[in-house]
């Protein structure tokens, strides 16, 4: 029982105080006048009445009543409700203070009225909250006074002051004041669910449910709250509701319903609150930054940027909001629905707001479900003492990341929750009936919102009953005032009466000794033990976060475990990884615990090193991926073994496991030793009651009842059983509990002895700090190696001690475990002498635990080291070096997954093993880590000079826990290493390693990369010049050399007009040209300096060189001129072979010899070059031999020559005359090469476009009726108009040798203009062509003028006439031009990409073919970051400019290329272009020249694009002659039999041009190599035959060697023009971006991967002895580790290998591959001829019969002497073109390797009569002496192809001249025979006369001796 009101007050305004802007307030009476003992008097009363201020007011306003709630000084709240009127004061200062009012208002006539009001409050205070009944009782006095009843106010008030009411219990009491009123008051039934009326719902009206939720997690995870509302009644309501929706935790911060003004500054305080403040005030709460404010009125809830409000965890979130709303709006659910049920209204407000306190029940159930089990009862006695174990209930839960579920747990209303609610004999109530048997219930339902609903109605229920128990409630009587009190002015005058205080006194004082006399109530307090529910365990496998295949996972742990027991080393290693992959679930690491526990007996499991090693190995890797939390208690669980397992060292000297597991940062976590310690005690503490109970019967229970009593339920029976024991009994058990604890303390001081102390204590590793000396920071700190030896720092320098750091580890490790004893001691009860007596002991556990360890030390390190595998050596190229030896390192798995098993296969990576470095190659070669691999080699390599990028990283290894150091390096032939170095690699080692590794890289000259150093020793030295044997050469080098430096001097100063080459770093380009210039001899020959068209005498002989060189050959064979001995020109050939810049004075970086046209002379030349920029100018590399056009490249033109280059030739220009000179010689040059094409000579006047038509009507086949003109079309794409084109672009012609006739067709028939035919129809000429001049776009796109017949208009159709000569220009820089109308060329602008766009896109290339770490971003797939790097868009738009000009050529247009520098899109572009036009460069022969001639002569730069030195490094690798070949591999996929290379060797290309391995890509230009002497060796005699200098000659040897270069399906047609598709959607990924293998690395250093370096003089006949022999039937191809090509090599090349190896078992001499290839191609041939005459069908034996998918554009049927059956004859003698009658039979091969014109090959030819076997006449046949293939073959006819026989000259021994024997032929001369006698038989022959038989027996001969 309590009373209803502790003190009755009234407050009135103080007008003695008045003055200034605020009133005051005072206590004008208080009853009772002495305060209750139990409860004194709140202070501040008078503050809280009027929380705005006192004030007088004018009009008087209506009573009003609020509660507020102070908190006293021991949290309980007292509840004060004020009930507020007003009365009349008269104004007695008027007078006075009309002056200062005056002052103060503008308007002094204003004054105040004579009348004012004042407030006058009465207030109860109480410790309950009962509004209504207070609202009523201070409603009644004030009734009594105003109405004046006749009821004295002290009765009334003596009557509420004593009244008593029961606290709980659910009982009705009925009060009455005495004034003829009755009020029954409804307690709850259990005072500990809080009581809310309507606030919770009023609450979620105001605000909404996304604000409330809001405020109720801010107010969990204790953030400030400010409610501002106008109505004070609200702000306590709403803040009242809070507190109810928080149950069952409650708030423990300030908690300030009504705030008064004059207490504002409570808000900036920095703890946590509730505060309600009115919204008179809002603007001083504007400036709270970190506060949330809930505005009540506007239902609005502002947070701060600042503040960050953890949510409730999903989905419980979204589950509580959808219950919510179907609380709160019923109707939301069936609002779509057709016939919505008629009632869906939300409840009644009062049980609405019990059904949304019952959704934040059931919420906090599924929250809290389970809590009691993570329960630790440490003390029973006196008291029960209880402590929450966090990370085990977070652990369990699966929310250990959950922000919200951490802070709630930390915050002090779980504090007060675990207090309040721990013990386990107490009343309980709706909560916890909730906890412990609704949870099954809740989680099953979870899913269905309607069975939800039902729970929750279920629960309001109960809420609703709590509070309102009695359904029919008496009536209620309580008097009003019978109207407004206004009305009757006498009544409104007297103010409230001043009371009898004694009469008041007597009530109380008379009620009190009543009390006393009664009997005392006695509470009835139902205490029983709390049920715990269902342990969490279950809870969360329902869930399903266990993992799914965990069971067998589990096998493989329990399997390694036993073997390592069982000492079965082997099987455990093998297993090893797979356990400590399995390791990262947490299943697995329980069963390790699980079962490591079975093999400890009493406390002590010795083993031997190996077992020990991966016991330990075990235990680390399961603690490395706790938390420092450990909220799955796997540390706990571990902590009891690392004291158990142990090994021997010598001396009797044992190590355990601890020593090995220390640095893991669980062990430096406070809280988890406190678990640690709490949940053992709980154990001890349970186990000393089960023996006191288990006494009597040990038999029956010992066996089951024990081990089912939790210590929760034996806390509570013997709480239950405390008060009935005897004093002596209850102190007996208080001190076993003490001294069971205090035992805990000691174990525990030892434990955290051992894991806190290092091994090595003299040894301060400092390598990160961790938090042993802050408490807080302890859960968080970072631990490497140990917990104290990284405290050492701190140790204080005065104590001068020799050992003050080990002393300093002990120091941190005590003041560490002591400030956990006194933490645990204190919490536990434990006296204060045992709590000295620890501190005490807690420096000698230390010290001997020191001394122990000392000793461990010091033999641990006796021991052997474990056995790491063998470092295997890589085999090396001739001349390659190992600059540093192996050093062992860890190769790890980058991003690309094939080798770490994640897709299938074995996980080869990571793989220990050895990193070295040569003078050539950075090489990893290893074994992988997982043992079921271990017997396979890894190996990965790249040449050093293909480094692009390296990056320490830092990496932790799987197996061990030590961060190691590591390197990321990445390699431009898509290779990337991480390797992380072992411990045992001194980390100034790895130093040296980079050092070395970045001398190598970047050499300081060309000179020091391993082309020039191999075979010297590695020492990196630097010589200038190399000794040239040759000293021819040597003159030659020399004086270019020389002159070319005088004259760039000269040229330098005098006309300033010489640009040096490098522009992008011009200084360290001039430096090394000055450093040359010491080295050039001084004397000065004035010969040298004359430019003359001739060459000196003296070099005549080397000159022979240069037109080697200068690729003549290429020049010659397209009819581009010759340079004969004399040098005289032949004045009909259109051009001509300048020498002009023999000596690389015109231009540095053009070859010596060039083409130009016939009469433009020398000096012009000189004087146009430096229009364009490097003073590249126009030079002719290519001429179409059907067409006559040519192909030229140039750089791009210097702005100054732009202008005068398009401006038409009268306009007066501004430079001086010299530019103007210029450009006209540039018209000139240009109009030269237009007039050297026939089709210009022939066209005989511009206007007439007849001639031009017909000449190409009569030159072009039928089949051109087929082709539509689509060079506008393509023009358009090319120069990037925004049309839409369709997707048949670029795409080659429909016809297949068809010529384009006429760009606009005019004499296409009316019918076909209409529907036009094939896929270009489509085109529109469109006019929106290119901005710089439409005529261009017109003349190209054959833009019709609309007229009505479909003709195009007279005038207009001059226009479309072709231009002769089109120039590709950079599209910025023809800005401004304007087109000349009469001239011959027009300019085509393009857009095109620079170096830097290239370099960009290569480095995405890389990063998405080779990433250096696994993405799980979907956004970051490979196709995605292929796209992003655009790589293949530059590949497209190289290939649609070439095919572009390819249109243009063939349709018999100029071309001149000129972008950029000339040296880089522009060699890409013109080389493509020669590619796509002519066969002749789709051979081996021929690509090697394009290479030379356009790539090498024309000087790419090489050096500078690659980065190839310590000059160029700054400026970056960018791969334009990989994008080249790039482009190459592209046309060759779509036309795979054009070419006679293979794939591989585009490949083999790419990957040596960046090795730096041969010398052909080294340098920038000729010029360079000629001056270091590198560029005619390669023709000189070979020092080193093993060394090969050129790719070319290395791919030779190869070739004859293997057919690994060849492409099989090499069947080319004739003059055949390519034309590929250029779309994106065409191209595809280069493989050898992507590829790799493991096995053996790379495969392009063909000596290495054949396992044996092979001399170059070696037969290639036991080549692959791996594959020849296979022992079993079955082999398993694993991707990126075997070379496929090698296991499962191509049919052909089996077959090939197979004879190979065949004729070595039958000890023939074997053929050589290209030999038997041949000869079956033959026979094939042959059969294929006679069987296609009818039917094609036949032996299908190359795929090449087949059209196959691009052999052209469109099937083409060709009209050929064989009828119209389509013709699929394999050879090209076979064409339509010649009859099969008139060829020989050719018995020779397009595929010769020799010579390309197959002549050559028949060495010679004609009938003999050969006399046959025994008793065969002679017959005549057609012989054929072979001197490639080394062999005489014979056949029955000339025409025949079928070979009869063959006649080894390898065989044979001896040609002399015969006799005619039995059966010869008659009438044929004596000496017409001769004999052939070979190793087998002799061979008689007879030639026609004597002649012919010498003929033959002298090239007989000759082929011998050759041989």
């Amino acid at each position: 029982m309590t009373r209803l009101a502790d003190y009755f007050v009234v407050v009135g305004y103080d007008l003695d105080k008045r003055g200034g802007s605020e009133g005051q307030g005072r206590i004008l009476q208080r009853f009772p006048e002495k305060d209750w003992e139990d409860n004194p008097f709140p202070q501040g009363i008078e503050l809280f009445c009027q929380p705005s201020g006192w004030q007088l007011v004018p009009e008087r306003l209506p009573a009003s009543f609020f509660v507020a709630v102070l908190t006293d000084i021991n949290s309980d709240r007292h509840y004060c409700a004020c009930f507020t009127f007003w009365e009349t004061v008269e104004n007695p200062q008027l007078p006075k203070e009309e002056p200062s009012e005056a002052d103060e208002d503008e308007t002094p006539e204003l004054l105040l009225p004579a009348q004012l009001y004042a407030p006058k409050s009465l207030v109860l205070v109480s410790r309950l909250d009962h509004t209504e009944v207070f609202r009523n009782c201070l409603g009644l006095i004030y009734t009594v006074h105003v109405d004046s009843l006749n009821v004295p106010l002290e009765t009334v008030i003596g009557n509420l002051l004593t009244c008593v009411i029961p606290i709980a219990g659910g009982s009705q009491r009925t009060i009455t004041l005495g004034a003829g009123d009755r009020q029954v008051i409804q307690t709850p039934i259990n005072d500990s669910l809080p009581v809310s009326g309507c606030s919770v719902a009023q609450l979620f009206r105001q605000l909404g449910i996304v604000n409330v939720l809001y405020l109720f997690c801010a107010a969990l995870t204790e953030h400030k709250i400010l409610f501002l509302s106008k109505s004070y009644q609200r702000l306590t309501d709403a803040c009242r509701a809070l507190l109810a929706i928080m149950f069952p935790l409650k708030y423990s911060f300030t908690y300030v319903p009504i705030l008064p003004g004059k207490l504002l500054e409570v808000l900036s305080t920095p703890t946590p609150f509730i505060i309600g403040v009115n919204s008179f005030f809002r603007s001083e709460t504007q400036e709270l930054l970190d506060v949330i404010i809930a505005d009540l009125d506007g239902g609005t809830v502002t947070i701060p940027e600042c503040v960050h409000i953890s949510l409730l965890p999903e989905p419980l979130l979204q589950h509580t909001q959808t219950a919510l709303s179907m609380v709160l709006d019923p109707e939301l659910e069936v609002a779509d629905q057709a016939f919505p049920p008629s009632s869906t209204q939300p409840s009644a407000l009062k049980i609405q707001d019990k059904e949304i306190r019952a959704v934040f029940l059931w919420l906090f159930a599924q929250l809290f479900q389970g809590y009691r089990w993570c329960l630790h009862i440490i003390r029973i006695h006196p008291e029960p003492v209880i402590r929450f174990h966090k990370a085990a209930f977070l652990g369990q839960r699966a929310l250990s990341e959950d922000d919200f579920l951490m802070k709630v747990l930390d915050g002090m209303a779980f504090a007060g929750f675990v207090s309040e609610r721990g013990p386990p004999y107490r009343p309980t109530d709706l909560f916890d009936d909730l906890i412990a048997n609704e949870v099954e219930r809740v989680r099953q339902e979870q899913g269905d919102p309607h069975k939800v609903m039902d729970h929750i109605k279920e629960l309001a229920e109960q809420l609703f009953k709590n509070e309102n128990p009695y359904p029919a409630v008496a009536m209620h009587k309580v008097q009003r005032p019978s109207d407004s009190p206004l009305s009757r002015p006498h009544a409104s005058q007297t103010s409230f009466p001043h009371m009898d205080e004694v009469t008041v006194q007597l009530f109380v004082d008379h009620a009190a000794a009543k009390l006393k006399t009664a009997p005392p109530v006695v509470k009835s307090e139902l205490k029983e033990m709390v049920p715990s529910g269902p342990p969490l365990a279950d809870i969360v496998d329902k869930n399903g976060s266990v993992l799914a295949n965990s069971a067998r996972r589990l096998e493989v742990v329990r399997n390694c475990i036993n073997y390592i027991f069982d000492n079965k080393m082997l099987e455990a290693k093998k297993l090893m990884p797979a356990v400590l992959r399995a390791l990262k679930g947490r299943a697995a690491r329980v069963c390790l615990t699980q079962e490591l526990n079975q093999h400890v007996l009493q406390n002590r499991a010795v083993l031997d090193d190996q077992q020990f090693d991966y016991i330990v190995r075990m235990m680390n890797c399961t603690l490395q991926d706790c938390s420092h939390m450990d909220e799955h208690g796997i540390a706990a669980a571990l902590l009891p073994l690392v004291t158990a397992f142990c090994r021997k060292l010598g001396g009797g000297i044992t190590q355990f496991a601890y020593s090995c597991v220390q640095e893991h940062m669980v062990w430096t976590n406070m809280q988890f030793w406190e678990a640690m310690f709490y949940s053992d005690v709980q154990n001890h503490i349970r186990a000393l009651y089960l023996e006191t109970e288990d006494t009597p019967s040990p038999d029956e229970e010992g066996t089951s009842g024990p081990e089912q009593v939790s210590a929760l339920e034996l806390a509570s029976e013997q709480t239950r059983l405390w008060p009935t024991l005897t004093k002596e009994s209850q102190q007996e058990r208080v001190q076993k509990e003490e001294s069971t604890v205090f035992s805990q303390a000691i174990h525990y001081a030892n434990r955290m002895s051992y894991l806190l102390l290092p091994l090595d204590t003299s040894k301060n590793r400092l390598l990160r700090t961790t938090g042993l000396a802050e408490v807080e920071s302890v859960s968080n700190s970072y631990v490497t190696n140990s917990i104290a030896g990284s405290m050492a720092e701190s140790y204080d320098t005065e104590s001068g001690f020799e050992d003050a750091e080990s002393s300093d580890v002990a120091n941190s490790v005590v003041r560490f475990i002591n400030r956990f004893v006194d933490k645990v001691c204190n919490e536990s009860g434990v006296t204060n002498e045992h709590l000295k007596a620890l501190h005490t002991m807690i420096p000698d556990i230390v010290q001997m635990h020191i001394e122990t360890l000392d000793a461990v030390h010091r033999e641990s390190k006796r021991l052997p080291p474990i056995q790491k595998p063998k470092l295997l050596r890589p085999t090396l190229l001739a001349g390659e070096e190992f600059v540093m030896d192996g050093m062992r390192v860890h190769l790890l798995s980058d991003g690309r997954e094939e080798a770490t098993g994640v897709m299938g296969g074995p996980p080869l990576l990571p793989a220990e093993g050895a990193v070295f470095l040569t003078t050539y190659r950075i090489i990893f070669k290893g074994t992988p880590n997982d043992p079921l691999v271990g017997e396979q080699v890894v190996t990965r390599s790249f040449p050093i000079a293909s480094l692009t990028k390296e990056k320490k990283i830092s990496v932790s290894l799987p197996m061990d826990q030590f961060i190691q150091e590591g390197l990321q390096l990445r390699s431009c032939t898509f290779q990337l290493m991480k390797i992380a170095f072992d411990e045992e690699v001194a980390s100034d080692l790895a130093e040296v390693f980079r050092k070395h590794m970045h001398k190598l890289r970047y050499p300081q000259h060309v000179q020091g990369t391993f082309a020039f150093t191999v075979g010297q020793s590695a020492k990196l030295v630097v010589e200038h010049k190399t000794k040239d044997k040759n000293q021819s050469l040597k003159t030659l080098s020399k004086n270019l050399v020389k002159t070319a430096k005088r004259t760039i001097g000269r040229q330098y100063v005098t006309r300033k007009k010489y640009t040096p080459p490098t522009w992008e770093n011009r200084s360290s380009m001039q430096s090394e040209m000055d450093e040359d210039e010491i080295s050039v001899s001084e004397e000065l020959e004035p010969s040298a300096l004359t430019l003359s068209s001739t060459i000196r005498s003296s070099d005549r002989q080397t000159m022979s060189n240069v037109v080697e060189r200068a690729c003549c050959r290429d020049y010659q064979r397209l009819g581009l001129g010759t340079l004969s001995n004399s040098l005289t020109r032949s004045k009909n050939e259109p051009f001509r072979i300048s020498t002009v810049n023999r000596m690389y004075t015109v231009c540095r970086s053009y070859p010596g010899l060039l083409i130009v046209p016939q009469n433009i002379p020398d000096s012009t030349i000189q004087r146009i070059c430096r229009c364009y920029r490097q003073n590249r100018f126009p030079v002719v590399c290519w001429r179409n031999s059907r067409t006559k056009a040519v192909l030229l490249r140039s750089a791009g033109l210097h702005a100054k020559g732009v202008v005068g280059f398009f401006k038409s030739p009268n306009a007066p220009t501004a430079g001086p005359s010299q530019a103007d000179s210029t450009s006209l010689e540039q018209e000139k040059y240009l109009q030269a090469i237009i007039s050297s094409m026939p089709s210009y000579s022939e066209a005989s006047g511009r206007n007439t476009l007849s001639g031009f038509a017909s000449t190409h009507m009569s030159a072009s086949d039928s089949s051109d009726k087929l082709r539509q003109p689509k060079i506008g079309a393509l023009m358009k794409q090319v120069m990037g108009t925004k049309e839409d084109v369709p997707g048949t672009f670029s795409r080659g012609a429909l016809g297949q040798r068809a010529r384009v006739i006429s760009l606009s067709q005019p004499k296409v028939s009316g019918k076909a203009r209409s529907s036009p035919r094939g896929k270009w129809g489509s085109i529109r000429g469109s006019g929106r062509l290119s901005a710089y001049n439409p005529d261009v776009g017109n003349r190209l796109a054959g833009k019709e003028s609309p007229q009505a017949n479909g003709g195009p208009a007279e005038p207009y159709f001059l226009r479309q006439q072709r231009a002769y000569l089109y120039i590709i220009g950079d599209k910025s820089q023809l800005k401004g031009g304007k087109q000349d109308s009469f001239q011959q060329w027009e300019v085509v602008p393009i857009e095109v990409f620079d170096v830097r766009q290239v370099k960009n896109s290569f480095k995405k290339l890389m990063k998405a073919c080779v990433p250096s770490s696994a993405s799980s971003d979907p956004n970051m797939s490979f196709h995605r970051c292929l796209e992003e790097s655009e790589w293949m868009n530059l590949l497209h738009r190289v290939l649609q400019v070439s095919v572009l000009v390819v249109e243009l050529l063939d349709s018999g247009s100029s071309v001149m290329v000129s972008l950029e520098d000339g040296w880089d899109v522009t060699t890409q572009v013109v080389s493509l272009v020669q590619l796509l036009s002519d066969p002749y460069y789709r051979t081996f022969d021929g690509f090697r020249l394009l290479v030379e001639k356009e790539w090498l002569s024309f000087g790419h730069r090489f050096s500078h694009r690659g980065a190839q030195t310590l000059a160029g490094q700054s400026s970056g690798f960018t791969p334009v002659f990989l994008q080249f070949l790039d482009c190459v591999h592209q046309i060759h996929l779509q036309f795979p039999m054009e070419f006679e290379f293979s794939q591989y060797y585009l490949k083999f290309l790419a990957y040596h041009y960046v090795s730096n391995r041969f010398r052909t890509f080294l340098l920038d230009s000729d010029y360079e190599r000629i001056e270091l002497g590198v560029l005619y060796e390669e023709k000189g005699e070979r020092r080193t035959p093993q060394v090969c200098k050129s790719v070319w000659d290395y791919i030779d040897r190869l070739h004859k060697k293997t057919p690994i270069f060849y492409n099989y399906m090499f069947s080319p047609e004739e003059e055949e023009v390519l034309k590929p598709y250029s779309f994106i959607s065409n191209l595809k990924v280069w493989d050898f971006y992507t590829e790799e293998t493991l096995s053996e690395g790379p495969s392009f250093d063909w000596e290495l991967v054949r396992g044996r370096a092979e001399g170059p003089t070696e037969e290639a006949a036991a080549d692959r002895p791996e594959t020849a022999a296979p022992k079993s039937q079955r082999r398993v191809v694993w991707p990126c580790y075997d070379s496929l090509s090698k296991v499962l090599p191509d049919a052909i090349t089996k077959l090939l290998q197979d004879v190979q190896t065949l004729e070595a078992e039958l000890g023939h001499v074997s053929e050589k591959w290209k030999d038997t290839w041949d000869k079956i191609k033959a026979t094939q041939r042959t059969e294929t001829k006679l069987e296609s005459r009818h039917s094609f069908s036949s032996s299908l034996l190359m795929s090449s019969n087949l059209i196959h998918q691009r052999r052209s554009q469109g099937m083409y049927l060709q009209e050929s002497s064989v009828g119209s059956s389509i013709n699929l004859a394999l050879d090209c003698e076979a064409s339509a073109t010649s009859t099969p009658a008139a060829g020989r039979p050719s018995t020779s091969t397009l595929y010769s390797q020799f010579q390309s014109t197959e002549s050559e090959n028949r060495s010679f030819e004609g009938i003999l009569y050969k006399k046959g076997a025994l008793l065969k006449p002679w017959k005549p046949r057609w012989f054929v002496l072979d001197k490639t293939k080394h062999q005489l073959r014979y056949y029955d006819t000339r025409q025949d192809k079928e070979c009869k026989g063959v006649i080894e000259l390898a065989e044979v021994e001896s040609v002399i001249p015969g006799t005619p024997t039995m059966g010869a032929p008659k009438n044929m001369e004596e000496k017409a025979f001769f004999d052939l006698k070979t190793t087998k038989r002799v061979y008689n022959f007879c030639a026609q006369d004597s002649q012919n038989a010498q003929l033959w027996m002298d090239s007989i001969q000759s082929c011998l001796s050759d041989a």
